[in-house]
């Protein structure tokens, strides 16, 4: 590979970072009425050479397009007698010029939308197209969303997963913020995993189930791959003869992309983890009420569920289930937020902090994460909070009066810096052949570091001593 395309990628995810919409190509707007009929709109679109158009239609803006075209082709009214307003998309998404182009992708993909609509205020300026978009990133590159809506077989979806490791190597090594790159590598996967399911999974099975991924990469906030942790809930009454057969080849499936298999089962391929709605809320009430020390865990895996495939109102009713029978259980909750001491305090953690000799690796997620993590999810399953990433989470409990707000931006900040601190060992770890973990050693720290973390890790101590007054952890 010569020197002038091994540094291609790199070029182009530095101008997906550094450009803005006002600097890609944004098309002028062309408008329609929305009383217009199709026949009449099709020969405007060709006078003007476009294949779309703005519609207004009152107060509401929409977009048609050839794809609108398409479905009204088959509709039983003909276009000459059918209106543009009854065709046309006006769920409309729109971006300010000065946004940078790394939002107008994430939109693009966290919506699947080809268009955005650039506005200032209340002035539409035009469209950015994705086509756009891509053509100004890079003339021969493909945006790894459509590399995934359009992969055939697994062995595409393993090149995309590839591609998605490279875009965040890059961003990382680009100085791009760790929440930023959690964002988009996590809408990736979720359209990862849903396409890899459609691939597997007949027709019948997505309709009659809902697929789960949980855990952190359900919270948004897992980057570099490390273990699965997914579910399947089923409708009640509805079997599949194959199930634990397709189940099975989804894991290996993923094991494939480079998703390493769960190290304590949180998969499809466990029967736990597959189950009927019914059987589930069963299951959620044993987790609450059973004597099974794990029980907690179990649901603290699970409260952290997003939807990624099939019927979400099957994860929305267990939700609604879960809220029910908790009520105001004061003990269960006290002994949820007590995992926050699952893995010890770690006493002597300042101590290797101070010191640059090569000590016991310091486990991040343990020491740090986790417990930011579950300590904000222990208030948020008390205030009944269907959000899952911690920073929505910890919004909403200082809107609520929750948590005082310093020391919620405190808490993220923490949490934000030792993501980025665990991100940069692991893919350390990765170009050098081994398997990523959440260590770090002390010598591996420069001074300033070092000081960062300490200071993160003091913000996780003061955090902890809110959570033991509030849940009175002293009685547990």
């Amino acid at each position: 590979m010569t020197e002038s395309s091994a540094s291609e990628p790199r070029r182009e995810m530095l101008t997906l970072v550094s450009a803005r919409v006002r600097d890609a190509y944004v098309r002028k707007p062309f408008y329609v009425d929305g009383g217009l009929d199709l026949v009449s709109v099709c020969r405007l679109l060709s006078q003007q050479g476009l294949t779309h158009a703005l519609v207004r239609d009152g107060a509401r803006l929409g977009i048609f397009t050839t794809t609108d075209l398409r479905d009204a082709l088959l509709r039983s009214t003909p276009p000459a007698a059918l209106a543009v307003r009854d065709v046309a998309q006006f769920n409309v998404f729109d971006i300010h010029p000065e946004a940078d182009l790394f939002e107008a992708l994430w939109l693009m993909v966290r919506h699947r939308v080809h268009r955005l609509l650039v506005r200032d205020g209340d002035q539409v300026l035009g469209l950015l197209s994705q086509l756009d978009l891509v053509s100004f990133v890079a003339q021969h590159s493909h945006i790894v969303a459509l590399q995934i809506d359009e992969a055939a077989s697994i062995a595409d979806l393993v090149a995309a997963a590839a591609r998605i490791d490279t875009m965040l190597a890059l961003l990382h090594d680009d100085g791009t913020k760790v929440e930023r790159i959690a964002r988009l590598v996590g809408e990736l996967n979720a359209r990862l995993f849903a396409r890899l399911w459609s691939l597997l999974a007949p027709p019948e099975l997505v309709a009659n189930s809902c697929l789960l991924t949980m855990g952190s990469e359900g919270r948004g906030e897992q980057i570099v791959k490390t273990d699965q942790d997914n579910a399947l809930l089923l409708r009640d009454g509805f079997e599949h003869p194959e199930l634990a057969l397709i189940a099975a080849r989804f894991n290996a499936a993923l094991t494939e992309l480079g998703y390493p298999a769960c190290p304590g089962n949180i998969m499809l391929t466990n029967p736990l983890w597959r189950q009927p709605l019914a059987q589930f809320k069963d299951t959620l009430r044993e987790w609450i009420y059973g004597a099974d020390a794990e029980g907690a865990m179990q649901l603290a895996i699970f409260i952290d569920s997003t939807a990624v495939a099939g019927d979400v109102s099957l994860l929305e009713s267990a939700r609604d289930h879960l809220d029910r029978i908790l009520g105001d259980s004061d003990a269960f909750l006290a002994r949820f937020a007590s995992a926050i001491d699952r893995f010890g305090n770690s006493a002597s953690w300042w101590h290797r902090l101070t010191t640059q000799r090569d000590e016991e690796p310091l486990d991040l997620k343990k020491l740090g994460t986790f417990p930011i993590v579950h300590g904000v999810r222990a208030l948020a399953l008390q205030q009944r909070l269907r959000e899952t990433g911690t920073a929505a989470r910890l919004r909403l409990l200082v809107e609520r009066q929750r948590l005082d707000a310093g020391l919620a931006r405190d808490v993220l900040e923490a949490l934000h810096y030792l993501m980025s601190v665990r991100l940069t060992h692991q893919l350390r770890q990765k170009r050098a052949g081994q398997p990523p973990d959440n260590t770090v050693r002390t010598s591996e720290l420069g001074i300033l570091e070092r000081d960062a973390l300490r200071d993160a890790l003091a913000v996780v101590r003061r955090f902890r001593g809110v959570l033991q007054q509030r849940f009175r952890l002293d009685a547990v």
